[in-house]
Parts: structure tokens; C-alpha cells; sequence
């Protein structure tokens, strides 16, 4: 998995261009995964539950473009499996799903304090008030291994 930028204009962006929101690229993380092993369907149903997709442009505090929910498919094969994972999803949330599927372009790795952030920084602010949480829900919902 590697944390990147990608769905925007501007060419080798960087963290700060893209907070700036003003480069239409996504944060966002490549998965390379081996689908005799887990399926995209799989990975699909956590991203479900991993973040709030009903939200347009926005995570929790974080609001812009940059935060929009999307899954950006590498060919055709996904997009329609994102998209029966979208109708399978839609109806079990409290609102709509706001999820956009776009294609991928060009991806773009994020630098390098980026890459593992949460490994590497557990105890900083954003990981205690935003990614724990979230990990306890997937745990408590036995999407993870406790």
C-alpha cells in the first residue's frame, strides 16, 4: 500500500499543493494486492467501513476536494466490480453514498513522511482523535483481527 496523490491537473504534486485544494487530486493510497488472496470485493467492503462515504469532500474535519470519497479503478474489470460494491453498500448507511468512481490517470507517490504515516506516528493528534477510532470500529465490527 502507498499513500499518494492522484485525479488532479497538476504534475508531481506535492502534499502542500494538494492541502491547498487547488490541484483536483485526491489523497489517496495505491493497493497492490494479490486477488488469490484477497479479492477487490473484499478490500472494497473495508473501505466501506473505514471512512464515512456518504460525505461529499469531506473526512471528518479535513473539507476539500482533496477528502472526497473515490475509487479509482484500473480498468474496466473494476469499475464494474466498484460499482456492484456501491449497490451492494448503498441503503446501509444513514445517508447516500457520495462515492465517486473516476479513472485513475496518473498516480502520484506521496513523499516520503507520508508512507505508514499511522505506524510511524500513532501517538501524534490526528492519529489518536481520526485513524484510531476508526481502527476500533473496524475491530469492534470484526473486519479486523483484534
Amino acid at each position: 500500500m502507498v499513500s499518494g496523490y492522484a485525479g488532479g491537473q497538476k504534475e508531481n504534486p506535492t502534499y502542500q499543493d494538494v492541502c491547498g485544494g487547488n490541484t483536483g487530486h485526491a489523497e489517496v493510497i495505491q493497493i497492490h494486492f494479490e486477488p488469490d488472496c484477497i479479492t477487490l470485493e473484499d478490500i472494497l467492503d473495508v473501505f466501506w467501513q473505514a471512512h464515512d462515504p456518504t460525505s461529499l469532500n469531506q473526512q471528518g474535519n479535513d473539507i476539500g476536494t482533496q477528502y472526497r470519497s473515490t475509487i479509482m479503478p484500473h480498468d474496466e474489470a473494476q469499475k464494474e466490480i466498484a460499482l456492484k460494491s456501491i449497490e451492494k453498500w448503498e441503503g446501509k448507511f444513514d445517508s447516500p453514498i457520495a462515492t465517486i468512481i473516476e479513472p485513475i490517470n496518473v498516480f502520484y507517490e506521496a513523499e516520503g513522511c507520508h508512507q505508514d504515516y499511522f505506524r510511524l506516528n500513532s501517538e501524534a493528534p490526528y492519529c489518536a482523535f481520526s485513524i484510531k477510532p476508526k481502527l476500533k470500529k473496524l475491530k469492534d465490527n470484526n473486519v479486523l483481527p483484534k
